[in-house]
Parts: C-alpha cells; sequence; structure tokens
C-alpha cells in the first residue's frame, strides 16, 4: 500500500529502532556505501526501514524526490530503478537473483542517478546464489545500492557480509508494542497480542483486528483437534482460507495503488499492473499461512510452559484455562516434539506441491506426537 512518506520517512520507519535511524541519518547524510546488511529478529521492522530507506536513496538521485518516494513506498513498487527481490517458497533461486539482480545490476538508472536492490530473507539464498552475488558486491557500479535483510546472520556467508556496512536491528519491546494496541483491548490481551506479534507492530496490529483474531482461533482450533483426536473435518482449512482472504484483499489494495499511479502519469503495462498486484497478493497470502503455522508452534510451546509450571513465560496469556485443558492431555516432550514439526512444515512449505496437502499431513502427524490417536 501507498504510505505517506516526507523527509521524515526514516523516522517513521525506525522509530522503535533509534540507533538504526542514526545509522541511516547518518549514511544519507555522509554519502551512502554500495551496500547495507539489515539483520536482526523477525519482526524487528527491518523490511518497512529497508523500503524507507531505499525511497530516500532514491529521491537524493531524482529530480521530483516527492514523487520518487511516493512510487518508492508503494508494494510492490512500480519504480523501474527500485528491485525489490522476494524468496519464492522458502529459498531464492539462483536464476532469479542472476536475472533480477546480477544482470540487471549493470543497466544505468531509468531515472535519477540511483538504482536499488533489496533482498528480502537473504539468508534464504543457498551458498550458489550468494557465490553468484559476491562479484556483483566486489565491483559494483557506481549508482547501486543493495540491502540484504537477514532474520539469522548465520546463513550469510562471511565473504557476502564483509562487503556490506551492517545495521543491526533489536526486537521491539513487548511493553512497547502493548501501549500500542486499540484502547479496548483488556490488558491480558494486549500482553498476549505483543507477546505473539514477535516484536512486530503491524503484526500485532493485525492479530489484534478482525482477519489476525480469526487466523489465532483457527490456529487454537487445529492444534486442540489434534491433540483430541478429531481431525475429520481438516481444522486446518480454516487457516487457508483465512490466508486466501487476506490475499485476495492484498492484491486489492495492490491494484488500486498501481491504477492509482497510472491515473498520476505512471507509465506501467496494464498486463504489469496485474502481474504486480498478484504477486502482492500471493505474498500476503504466504505471509498470512506462515504466521497461523507460528501460532500454532507458539500454543504448542505454551502447552509445555503450563505442564512444566511455567505459566509466566506464556505467550497466550489470555489464554491459560485453555492450555491448563490442553496441557493435561498430554506430555511436555510430545507437545515440544510437536512444536518442532510445525517449524519444520514452515522450512518446507513452500518446496511443498500442495500446501492444503502440506498442512494436512503436518496436523495428522501432531495428533500421533501428542497423543490424540494410539501410536
Amino acid at each position: 500500500m501507498i504510505e505517506r512518506v516526507t523527509a521524515d520517512g526514516i523516522a517513521s520507519a525506525t522509530e522503535h529502532q533509534p540507533r538504526v535511524r542514526a545509522t541511516l541519518t547518518a549514511a544519507l547524510a555522509a554519502g551512502p556505501t554500495h551496500a547495507y546488511l539489515f539483520r536482526g529478529p523477525r519482526g524487528a521492522g527491518k523490511r518497512a526501514a529497508a523500503r524507507a530507506f531505499a525511497a530516500e536513496l532514491l529521491a537524493s538521485g531524482s529530480d521530483d524526490p516527492d514523487d520518487t518516494r511516493r512510487r518508492a513506498m508503494i508494494d510492490p513498487s512500480p519504480h523501474p530503478d527500485l528491485v525489490w527481490l522476494a524468496p519464492i517458497g522458502s529459498q531464492h533461486l539462483v536464476d532469479e537473483v542472476r536475472e533480477q539482480v546480477i544482470r540487471q545490476s549493470v543497466m544505468r538508472p531509468y531515472e535519477g542517478s540511483k538504482r536499488v536492490f533489496v533482498i528480502e530473507s537473504a539468508d534464504a539464498m543457498r551458498d550458489e546464489s550468494q557465490n553468484a552475488l559476491l562479484k556483483t558486491l566486489e565491483e559494483p557500479p557506481s549508482f547501486d545500492h543493495m540491502i540484504l535483510i537477514s532474520s539469522g546472520d548465520g546463513a550469510i556467508l562471511e565473504t557476502i557480509a564483509s562487503r556490506c556496512q551492517p545495521v543491526d536491528f533489536s526486537p521491539s519491546p513487548a511493553g512497547v508494542i502493548a501501549a500500542e494496541l486499540p484502547p479496548g483491548m483488556d490488558q491480558e490481551s494486549r500482553i498476549a497480542t505483543a507477546r505473539l506479534s514477535s516484536g512486530d507492530l503491524e503484526r500485532a496490529r493485525f492479530l489484534a483486528g478482525e482477519r489476525g483474531s480469526a487466523l489465532r482461533r483457527d490456529a487454537e482450533n487445529a492444534v486442540t483437534a489434534a491433540l483430541e483426536g478429531e481431525l475429520g473435518r481438516s481444522p486446518w482449512t480454516g487457516m487457508l482460507e483465512r490466508a486466501e482472504a487476506v490475499g485476495e484483499a492484498s492484491e486489492e489494495r495492490s491494484l488500486e495503488d498501481l491504477e492509482a499511479g497510472v491515473a498520476a502519469g505512471l507509465k506501467m503495462p496494464k498486463k504489469e499492473i496485474g502481474d504486480q498486484a498478484r504477486r502482492a497478493g500471493r505474498r500476503a497470502r504466504t505471509r498470512t499461512l506462515d504466521l497461523g503455522l507460528e501460532l500454532c508452534a507458539a500454543w504448542l510451546r505454551d502447552l509445555v510452559a503450563v505442564g512444566v509450571d511455567a505459566e509466566p513465560v506464556v505467550f497466550n496469556r489470555d489464554r491459560l484455562p485453555q492450555l491448563r485443558d490442553g496441557a493435561a492431555k498430554t506430555l511436555p516432550a510430545r507437545a515440544r516434539a510437536a512444536a518442532e514439526l510445525v517449524q519444520e512444515t514452515r522450512r518446507t512449505l513452500g518446496l511443498n506441491v500442495s500446501e492444503e496437502l502440506a498442512l494436512e499431513s503436518l496436523f495428522f502427524r501432531l495428533e500421533r506426537t501428542l497423543g490424540g490417536v494410539t501410536v
């Protein structure tokens, strides 16, 4: 969607990351380097900061900075000098890295004097993809800037990391997140939502809303059904349907934003508008389904915590009665193993032919692991 960006765009995107704000503001003032590695925990705001920083980089070399910022902040962006590469499934394919980044990096800017390449989830690049990118980082054209976003710095090769300026993000404190949630929420729900957000205010607001609350219930109900051996009604379909609805809404918003840009003078083929909107919808759908699985894993970890008398560390603090009931029906070791199965599915989901089959397989494995059926 389009966000209002001014000279304070980076300040807005890094509201809870003062060190990051200082680093990026200083970089713009002194002259940015060619490559940055945004690293830190998931949900720390790296993606929003990268988009705002990219918009400022492009605006600094533009004849119309305000219009450049506006177009750079559309997601997906129609600005021809901003290339944003997201992983396909759970990884970046080497052909995509070569085609979208390496080959395009030698092309001069279509507008202004700069080009920006953002590689989201850079730690999802396999060694082959990272090695292919190395020469581009070693010998960058003067007009190129690259931003790598990583949630697990260990997966980035040292040869890549050493050629980037690190920008370290800290998780947003749960108290800060809770204070930003709607005033109508009770305190226990605020705490639970903040803990489940992984320090991501945007995610917390989604979870506090109608669709996010429904997704949370879907995840809870699906795990409970596996625990009780009641998977006959395919309870995982609720998460799939919720993700589909979010994806459709995101596609519609993206289409409206891009069409508004065309109405304002943006030159963009109709087919490309449709393709970009569909890609935005698919990304939103995938992110929502992944969040649903993350909520399942959090519920299972909470069963472990309740089972070992560690309720103060529970994420779903507003669901303690239900968690106590569930913990009485399984063993902590079983719940821990089940949470690991969920995380395994999250890592491989993008490689499966069918998300529905992947979830069906997962929940029947959870049922056996939790003891919902006799093995």
